[in-house]
């Protein structure tokens, strides 16, 4: 409290000048004043000070209420009572209750400067907190803010594989609506299987959004190709998941998506690509996508066979199970009616164009061939 002023409140004028003395003494600064009345009629002597050190040589009324007014109007100003212990319930009620902060003896300089040293290390405590908290508060709000933009780029960023992703279904009109459909089916496979909402259902979800993102890299002689590929194209078609997962695998917000990606063409039963790999070696979200995934390409329409209903497509996955399916993602899937996976269907893709006039659309889109040359 050394670069901090003190004021004095003492009523004996010999006492006040040995006060002011003992704190100059000590290089602390101060100022007196006679009563207590006095100084609260002039305000800006208090607003300046760190601390009041009051004498109280005998109790009279209304000295309570006065203290009670220089801690409301002046709540950080440390405040030392030199009062003697003739009544230690009255004075105890005094600290216990805030009004004032110290009490010592009238005749103890070196209790009252422990007091002094006491109160400039709260105070200086007091600031440091308030510091803190100013310092806590701009940081909550920074993180609210970054919050905000974390939220604003991870919708961004959805939206752009969703847009990714139709660019992809666009190139072959019979793929229409085929990457958000699996998506959904999968989310809600994987909500049977218990996986709880959050990072892993939002990581199976971009996984099977962008599984075909190789096809990117497979040309459309060959995605197209109305009759039966040629062993080669049908090596060319099986590098796909292999491309897709090398396409992504150092994005940062979706290579947790890979395995979908990856492993989507293998079969339980270890008769599946790019790996061969079988039962519990494929990963679990690759497991769930792939019953989506032929859930989705029966109840579709292709060129060479019309879509069948959602009941046949349930007969026909289990028929499969524990050959092409995980026969526990299997049981998950049939916990389901085939009603409610058509109505998850209908709710995927019912704010999409019908599927004829997206044809009709993709037919108009396709370039004009320039004339022959005669």
């Amino acid at each position: 409290m050394t670069d901090q002023r003190v004021l004095i409140i003492e009523e004996n004028p010999r006492r006040r000048q040995s006060a002011a003395a003992f704190l100059a003494g000590l290089e602390i600064p101060s100022e007196a004043a006679a009563s207590l009345a006095e100084v609260l009629d002039r305000p800006r002597a208090l607003e300046s000070a760190a601390a009041v050190i009051l004498s109280v040589p005998a109790w009279r009324s209304g000295l309570t209420d006065e203290l009670a007014l220089l801690r409301r109007s002046f709540p950080r100003l440390s405040v030392i009572l030199l009062a003697a212990p003739r009544d230690p319930r009255r004075l105890l009620d005094l600290v216990r209750r805030g009004v004032v902060d110290q009490v010592v003896g009238p005749d103890n300089p070196l209790a009252l400067y422990a007091a002094l040293r006491g109160e400039a290390a709260r105070l200086e405590l007091a600031e440091e907190n308030a510091a803190y908290r100013q310092k806590l508060a701009k940081l909550k709000q920074e993180r609210a803010r970054n919050v905000r933009r974390a939220l604003d780029l991870e919708e961004i960023y959805d939206t752009t594989i969703e847009n990714l992703m139709t660019a992809l279904d666009l190139r072959d009109v019979e793929t229409y609506g085929h990457s958000q459909t699996v998506a959904k089916y999968s989310q809600v496979l994987a909500g049977l299987l218990g996986l709880e909402a959050g990072e892993s259902l939002d990581h199976i979800r971009k996984g099977a959004l962008l599984h075909d993102v190789g096809k990117i890299a497979i040309p459309d002689a060959i995605l197209k190709k109305p009759g039966p590929l040629t062993p080669e194209e049908w090596r060319k078609i099986r590098l796909h998941p292999a491309l897709g997962y090398g396409l992504i695998k150092e994005i940062k917000f979706i290579r947790e998506a890979g395995n979908i990606i990856l492993c989507h063409h293998e079969r339980y039963d270890g008769k599946g690509y790019p790996k061969g790999l079988r039962g519990d070696g494929i990963p679990l979200e690759a497991r769930i996508f792939a019953v989506a995934d032929a859930l989705d390409a029966i109840t579709s329409h292709r060129p060479y066979r019309a879509a069948r209903d959602f009941s046949a497509a349930a007969a026909e996955i289990r028929a499969h199970s524990g050959t092409q399916f995980d026969p526990g993602i299997v049981k998950a899937f049939g916990s389901l009616e085939p009603a409610r996976w058509a109505k998850i269907r209908f709710e995927t893709t019912r704010l999409l164009p019908a599927f004829e006039e997206f044809r009709r659309l993709a037919a108009e889109a396709r370039p004009v061939s320039p004339p022959r040359a005669r």
